[in-house]
């Protein structure tokens, strides 16, 4: 990868998706501008930011063409926050002009298509972190220098689990919300690929599995109880090259929102990674519990150090090629199983006069595949039985 010399002048940046999850990315350049090391020279969009929308940065150049408003503003970063089926061709357009890159998660809609980014940005010699911001929790060290000591014995397998809430409205959010595929271009906006895709990728890296020759198997479990084409409720099981077990059970209908976490079970103990809150939770026989927080390297502030001193990227492109088998598994699934009438109810959203569905036990279902890395028909949920088993 190359890398810029420091110069002291912040790194100009363009961000391309301003709107939606863009608006964190926004207050994270604000964050790192602040501090000198970057300068927000333009953002493209459909449609132009308010001033309001851009909360004091301005002016700036604006456009909707990203390859003009990248020779406008000598833009050495690009932060790519724009709809999954498009960080492939953005990227390689930022990757052709000698641009370097943070692209969110997921990077790509197909393994193929993850290749083809990855194999250009590698071939323009730029540098690129993809956006699991999870993967710069220093925690993840913290957990791995556990389990080398033997903490809780033999590693026996990971879990995870994620329950969140999203009303009917989130499903509407853009026209390719829900969707698997659109106009014929492939989406994966699926509960495990996007929403709580951190959960895989943190499961594997805690595994040491961030390779895409580190995927062995993939088996999948796919459902929906809103009237989308994507997953809504699913669970996956990996096994990995070195034999070890990964499950992730995720949902978007759950009773009750829940800090979404990862589980190492071991011969002789447990250990909790709560990813979004950095917390680590330790217990073994024959001692207390013992619970600590710790910080997080933020992935762009991290693209800038690599770029100015050489500091190593913590998520380059393949890192995450496990995932990415994670997704392709997921792309090429028969298409998710719609959750019959009686297996959901709906409830009162989150925000006045939304509605929900909420998947009956799904829950205590999530909880109990992280602890005993079961899928859910393995858990006995009467809808993810066989056809032949239901129809009994």
């Amino acid at each position: 990868m190359s890398r810029t010399a420091r110069t002291g002048e912040p790194l100009p940046v363009v961000l391309a998706g301003a709107r939606g999850h863009g608006r964190w990315h926004l207050a994270n350049l604000r964050r790192l501008a602040e501090r000198g090391l970057v300068r927000l020279a333009g953002v493209c969009d459909l449609t132009p930011l308010t001033d309001a929308e851009l909360g004091g940065f301005g002016p700036l150049a604006q456009s909707d063409d990203f390859e003009t408003l990248l020779t406008r503003t000598g833009a050495r970063v690009a932060v790519l926050c724009t709809p999954i089926p498009t960080h492939a061709d953005l990227a390689l357009t930022a990757a052709r002009h000698g641009v370097h890159l943070l692209v969110e998660k997921p990077p790509a809609p197909s393994y193929a298509e993850f290749r083809r980014m990855a194999d250009g940005i590698e071939a323009a010699g730029v540098a690129c972190v993809v956006g699991f911001q999870s993967l710069g929790s220093h925690a993840l060290p913290a957990v791995r220098a556990l389990l080398a000591d033997g903490a809780i014995g033999e590693p026996a397998g990971i879990g995870a689990a994620g329950a969140w809430v999203r009303d009917e409205a989130y499903f509407r959010r853009a026209p390719w919300a829900g969707r698997r595929r659109l106009d014929g271009t492939d989406v994966l906006d699926g509960v495990l690929t996007n929403p709580l895709a951190h959960a895989v990728a943190t499961a594997l890296a805690l595994d040491g599995s961030t390779a895409a020759e580190d995927v062995a198997h993939v088996e999948t479990e796919l459902f929906r109880a809103h009237a989308i084409e994507s997953d809504d409720t699913s669970c996956v099981r990996v096994t990995t090259g070195g034999g070890s077990r990964v499950t992730v059970a995720a949902t978007l209908c759950a009773a009750t929102a829940a800090e979404p976490y990862v589980v190492v079970h071991g011969t002789r103990g447990r250990l909790t990674l709560w990813y979004k809150q950095d917390r680590v939770l330790v217990q073994r026989a024959g001692h207390a519990p013992e619970e600590t927080v710790h910080g997080r390297t933020d992935l762009l502030e991290n693209l800038v150090a690599h770029l100015t001193d050489g500091t190593p990227l913590l998520v380059p492109p393949v890192a995450t090629g496990a995932f990415m088998r994670v997704l392709e598994a997921v792309r090429c699934a028969p298409d998710p199983v719609p959750l019959p009438p009686d297996a959901w109810h709906t409830a009162p959203g989150t925000s006045h006069g939304a509605q929900r569905r909420v998947v009956r036990g799904i829950d205590g279902l999530v909880a109990a595949s992280a602890d005993t890395l079961s899928l859910y028909s393995e858990l006995g949920a009467p809808w993810a039985l066989p056809q032949e088993v239901r129809s009994r």
